[in-house]
C-alpha cells in the first residue's frame, strides 16, 4: 500500500512541474478606427483568421499553422496593413499612436528580430539595405526570418552567395518552406548572361500542353516574363502587340511565361490584351520553373534569342526591340 502510495505521490509531482502548452494570442490596440472594423490574418495567401475591432480594441486567439508563422495583419481595403512574425506565445500589437506599419509588437522573438533590421534599413539606400540584410542572414543561420530574406533575395545575390548562406543554416531552417525556395533555386539557377546559349525547358500551355522552348525553330525569339497582375507588364503589351504584328511575318517569335498563380487571371489578360503568341506557366508565381532558371530579379524581363539559339539582348522594350529585331530582320 505504502509502494502504491509513493507511486502516485510521483506521478502527482511530475505532472505539477509540466507546463501548459504555449498556445498564441495577440491583443491589439488601434487609433481612430472605427467599431465593427474587420481586422484579417492571411497566411500563404490565405485568410488564417478574422476579428473585429471594438472600443479601439482587438483579440486573436488563433491556432497557427507552425509557430513561427508569417502573417499579414491587415483591414480589408489594405489602408492599414502590417508583416508579423506570430509565435505560440503571448503576443501584443500597439498601434494607438501609430499606422500599423509603425505598430509596437512584442511576444515574439522572430518579430523582434525583424523589427530591429527594418529600423536599421528603412531610411537607407537600397544597395546599403541589401548590405545589412545579408549581414542579418550570415549573422542569424538559424532564424526564420534569415530563410525568408534569403529566399526573397536568392536572384538578387546570385547562386554562388545563396549557397554560401545556406549552407551555414541549420537543418531545421534549410527544411522548412522557405528553405526549400532556395534549395530550389540553387537546383535550377543558370542565370544565363547574353552570348551564352539559351536554357531550354519545358511548361504547359493554355491548353495544358507541353511546350518546349526550343519547340520554336528558325525563329528570333523573344522569351518574355510577364504576370496578369504585373502593371508595368501590362502597359507594355500593346507595345509588343504591335512589335509582333509588325516582325512576325519576317520570323520573330515571342514565348511568354507568366508568373501568375491564378489560371483564370492569367488566360482572361491574355485575351483582354490581345496575346496572340505562345503562353506557357506553371502557375507557382515567383517560384516558376523558368524564372529561377534565367534568374529573374523582377518582371518584366526578357531575353532576345537569335535563330542560333544565342541570346542576343535582354529586357529590351518598345523602340530599343524595333531597333535590335530592325538589324536582325530586315
Amino acid at each position: 500500500m505504502k509502494k502504491l502510495l509513493f507511486l502516485l505521490l510521483l506521478i502527482f509531482i511530475s505532472s505539477c512541474k509540466q507546463e501548459t502548452p504555449k498556445e498564441f494570442s495577440l491583443d491589439g490596440k488601434t487609433q481612430d478606427m472605427k467599431d465593427g472594423t474587420v481586422l484579417y490574418l492571411d497566411a500563404d495567401d490565405s485568410i488564417l483568421d478574422s476579428t473585429e475591432i471594438q472600443n479601439n480594441s482587438f483579440s486573436f486567439f488563433t491556432a497557427l499553422p507552425a509557430s513561427p508563422t508569417q502573417v499579414i495583419l491587415r483591414t480589408k481595403d489594405f489602408s492599414q496593413y502590417r508583416f508579423v512574425w506570430l509565435e505560440d506565445t503571448t503576443m501584443t500589437f500597439d498601434a494607438s499612436n501609430s499606422d500599423f506599419r509603425n505598430a509596437f509588437v512584442t511576444g515574439s522573438y522572430e518579430e523582434n528580430l525583424s523589427q530591429d533590421l527594418n529600423d536599421r534599413t528603412d531610411s537607407l539606400p537600397r544597395a546599403k539595405q541589401l548590405e545589412l540584410s545579408r549581414e542579418f542572414v550570415k549573422n542569424h543561420p538559424n532564424s526564420i526570418h534569415s530563410a525568408y530574406i534569403l529566399s526573397v533575395y536568392s536572384s538578387t545575390w546570385g547562386k554562388e552567395k545563396t549557397m554560401e548562406l545556406f549552407e551555414n543554416f541549420s537543418e531545421e531552417n534549410k527544411k522548412n518552406q522557405y528553405g526549400e525556395k532556395i534549395a530550389n533555386f540553387i537546383e535550377l539557377n543558370q542565370n544565363p548572361k547574353i552570348g551564352d546559349q539559351f536554357v531550354d525547358f519545358e511548361m504547359q500551355d493554355t491548353t495544358g500542353e507541353m511546350r518546349k522552348l526550343s519547340g520554336v525553330e528558325n525563329k528570333v525569339v523573344l522569351l518574355e516574363f510577364w504576370a496578369a497582375w504585373c502593371g508595368p507588364c501590362r502597359e507594355e503589351n500593346p507595345n509588343l502587340v504591335k512589335t509582333y504584328k509588325d516582325y512576325h511575318p519576317k520570323g520573330f517569335e515571342i514565348f511568354a511565361v507568366s508568373l501568375d498563380s491564378d489560371k483564370d487571371y492569367w488566360l482572361k489578360a491574355i485575351r483582354d490584351d490581345g496575346l496572340v503568341w505562345n503562353h506557357v506557366s506553371d502557375l507557382k508565381g515567383n517560384q516558376n520553373k523558368a524564372a529561377l532558371i534565367y534568374g529573374l530579379n523582377g518582371i518584366p524581363d526578357n531575353f532576345l534569342i537569335s535563330e542560333d539559339g544565342e541570346i542576343i539582348g535582354r529586357n529590351l522594350r518598345g523602340k530599343d526591340l524595333d531597333k535590335k529585331l530592325q538589324e536582325i530582320l530586315p
